[in-house]
């Protein structure tokens, strides 16, 4: 008797009054859920890739609208990864380490692109640089001024809309919370006893910058790279209105997939697809790898 009682104390109490089958039903509810919904249609995907054989998979690859493609998104991603660096970062550090007017305003513009379509995001992009929009003629004509012992000027942007420039604003509009928004609380959550004790003992603000708060935050900030660049990838919506679907030229990973499908070469366009989900894959097992081994100091910035 006293064995048993013993042994039902050490058990761990459950936070849940459910009956055992009840939870068993929940789990094989929610491992059907991922099985058919996420499993299997990646599976799926790979499968058609494949379905032509490996020549045709590679054939489908190699070709100079998917080669085109392909560059355009890293070159994107590789684009877009510093600036969102550098703007997370800084848009973080303000917001964590400093109280101001107007600080919940800047929060709520952060998270605008999360509650923006991407669509929508595209569509602003050609209002303000289209042919109709309030900046083509600073684009068409330019703008020419002088100034005092010096000349004249003449300012003239580049194109932006249905090329490169456009695709990376867009991008770096939906793309840009990932970091700021893995770094705020996380900052927030360390405070800045470290950094203050730092300038105390001499150190220069760059000097606490890469010797205090980056070794703090690295692993978050780490974290919010990989999710940024996984999104620049994949990004279809804001960059399919910006882009014109222009073949060679402005068409990224996704776009391409798009259009070949509807041409109905279905081969080829699930094994371009095959590339992002390959992408994704890779994302997911990097993110686990980082929650496993740096799972505390992750978890700190989440729970805020």
């Amino acid at each position: 008797m006293q064995h048993a009682t013993t042994r039902s104390a050490a058990r761990p109490a459950s936070p849940t009054t459910e009956p055992r089958w009840v939870q068993w039903l929940l789990i094989l509810l929610a491992l059907s859920f991922l099985l058919s919904f996420l499993l299997l249609p990646l599976l799926l995907v790979f499968s058609e890739a494949l379905r032509g054989g490996a020549a045709a998979f590679l054939a489908a690859i190699r070709e100079p609208d998917a080669l085109a493609a392909i560059r355009l998104s890293l070159l994107v991603t590789a684009i877009v990864l510093p600036l969102n660096l550098v703007f997370g970062v800084a848009a973080a550090w303000t917001v964590s380490k400093h109280s101001f007017p107007g600080k919940r305003w800047l929060v709520s513009l952060i998270d605008l692109p999360f509650a923006v379509s991407p669509v929508v995001a595209g569509l602003l992009f050609i209002l303000i640089f289209g042919a109709h929009g309030w900046a083509w003629p600073l684009i068409d004509e330019g703008w020419t001024f002088g100034v005092p012992l010096l000349g004249q000027f003449h300012l003239q942007l580049p194109k932006i809309v249905f090329a490169l420039p456009g695709i990376v604003l867009a991008t770096v509009f939906v793309t840009f919370p990932f970091i700021a928004r893995e770094l705020m609380p996380l900052m927030e959550q360390q405070g800045s006893d470290e950094e203050l004790a730092a300038l105390s003992l001499g150190a220069g603000g760059w000097q606490t910058f890469w010797r205090v708060t980056l070794p703090n935050i690295r692993w978050g900030l780490l974290y919010g790279v990989l999710l940024c660049g996984a999104r620049a990838m994949g990004e279809f919506g804001a960059v399919s209105v910006v882009s014109g679907h222009i073949r060679g030229r402005t068409n990224t990973l996704p776009l391409h997939v798009e259009i070949l499908y509807n041409e109905y070469a279905y081969s080829a366009a699930f094994a371009t697809a095959s590339l992002l989900a390959l992408t994704a894959l890779v994302t997911l097992v990097l993110k686990t790898w980082l929650e496993w081994r740096h799972g505390e100091s992750l978890a700190t910035g989440h729970r805020r």
